[in-house]
């Protein structure tokens, strides 16, 4: 693409946005950036980068010259597309980008990219660990928290990027095209930014927009929506399953992961062997094996990292044990089907922890999922009544839900009524936003306070 002589702004002055203006600066770009919050101080930003204290940085409004003046408008994930401001950029003719778009555009090696509602992060870092191991430069970034121009600098013929693509950075795609795609499952999240099922469906299916037919896409059968989306693509589907055979793809069978290829079975591994736990982690490591394995990558380089790798952060992440009781902590379940995988890995009776920022989300599926497990349900934040009244509604029994004002008083309750062998859990089905200032402030407080209980 010939971006010669092309005017951008970036918009937003947060990780992603300050990393994609350094990019475009270090390649000589003319840059404005621009952040809504007038709040925030001009000195403050430049601080964030030796690159940009020559840029031009507008907050609060956008004054219509500066929008006519432009012809790339670069959005960080967190801005929505649907704003005022967006659609008067739409208006006057601006291509409206994401970093994704323009990260790419600069890509000179080769990409594989992951989406899906629940697992991204698993899948990202397992199958970066894959591909550090099996080939000599190896990248890995996106939502996972390291931004994709910040990185794409760097790469080369040779290299290979594994990127975490969220909903959000998909909303802004136009020429993106990896070799190797994957689309885990699609549930309802996001709903107060993306407002329907069908919009949040159709960013996540853009990650195969552009691929060709020599290219892969890898689907969960078990998901009847990207069964359908199978049939709708260019690239090839090659599908995982956790509930069945396939005469092509990768299933579980048992405690068994198999390969099936060119009519051929093979063994990738025994589930009992791995550090991870759950069947949804199985369809995280059945994806990231699937594309490892079409990538090219030997299934003995496959096999070498699968018996040593441990859970991200965040996800399932066991914690310490106090008096015989197990804490976990699941910070990263900020929606109800990742809460439901969550509690479903638990072999424990156990003691819930959830609550936290309205996504618009319905809590029945999570509570009905509990099937006798949780013990107590402990509830905090801007949804707390909303998941007592959906439990008491469901016949969860009332007297067992407590309701806190902290983290810290969620922790205690649980402890305070756990008997040993029983488990704690953090999982909230909810987004971190008002009480924390994400999801991994929350998760690291949930460790240091279970770590500073007394036996």
């Amino acid at each position: 693409m010939n971006l010669e002589g092309k005017r951008f702004l970036v918009f937003g002055t947060g990780i992603s946005g300050i990393a994609a203006a350094e990019l475009l600066v270090s390649h000589g770009f003319l840059v404005i950036l621009y952040d809504g919050n007038d709040k925030l101080q001009t000195d403050e930003i430049r601080k964030k980068s030796k690159l940009l204290q020559k840029t031009e940085i507008i907050l609060g409004t956008l004054p219509k010259d500066v929008i006519l003046g432009c012809d790339i408008a670069v959005l960080s994930p967190g801005v929505p597309t649907d704003l005022p401001v967006v659609e008067a950029m739409r208006q006057a003719g601006v291509e409206i980008w994401g970093e994704i778009e323009l990260a790419y555009v600069f890509e000179r090696g080769r990409i594989l990219a992951i989406t899906g509602t629940n697992g991204k992060t698993t899948t990202t870092s397992l199958l970066g660990a894959i591909m550090e191991h099996a080939v000599s430069k190896a990248k890995i970034v996106g939502n996972i928290g390291i931004p994709y121009t910040g990185a794409v600098a760097d790469t080369d013929k040779d290299s290979v990027t594994v990127a975490e693509i969220s909903s959000f950075q998909l909303e802004t795609v136009h020429t993106f095209c990896p070799q190797i795609s994957a689309i885990l499952n699609i549930t309802p999240d996001h709903l107060n930014r993306h407002h329907t099922m069908e919009n949040y469906q159709r960013a996540k299916m853009q990650i195969a927009a552009n691929q060709g037919k020599d290219q892969f896409c890898v689907l969960n059968y078990e998901d009847p929506l990207l069964r359908e989306f199978a049939g709708q693509i260019c690239a090839q589907a090659v599908f995982f399953s956790s509930q069945r055979k396939l005469e092509q793809g990768i299933y579980l069978d048992k405690d068994q992961i198999i390969w099936a290829w060119d009519r051929q079975q093979r063994i990738v591994c025994n589930v009992k062997e791995l550090k991870l736990i759950g069947k949804h982690n199985y369809e995280n490591v059945m994806a990231a094996v699937a594309m490892a394995l079409l990538f090219g990558v030997s299934m003995e380089k496959v096999q070498e990292v699968l018996v040593r790798f441990s859970a991200v952060p965040h996800r399932i992440e066991y914690v310490v044990t106090k008096g015989g009781v197990r804490f976990y902590n699941d910070s990263k379940g900020t929606n109800p089907d990742a809460a439901i995988q969550a509690i479903r890995a638990m072999e424990w009776p156990t003691l819930l922890i959830g609550g936290g920022y309205d996504k618009d989300s319905q809590y029945g599926e999570w509570i009905n999922a509990f099937e006798g497990k949780v013990k107590k349900l402990v509830l905090l934040g801007a949804t707390r009544e909303k998941i007592r009244d959906t439990a008491v509604r469901l016949g969860y029994p009332a007297e067992d839900i407590i309701l806190v004002e902290s983290l810290q008083e969620a922790v205690d309750a649980c402890y305070a009524h756990a008997a040993k062998g029983d488990a704690v859990l953090l999982s909230p089905a909810c987004a971190s936003w008002g009480m924390f200032q994400n999801y991994e402030q929350r998760g690291d407080m949930f460790k240091q306070m279970a770590r500073a209980l007394q036996e």
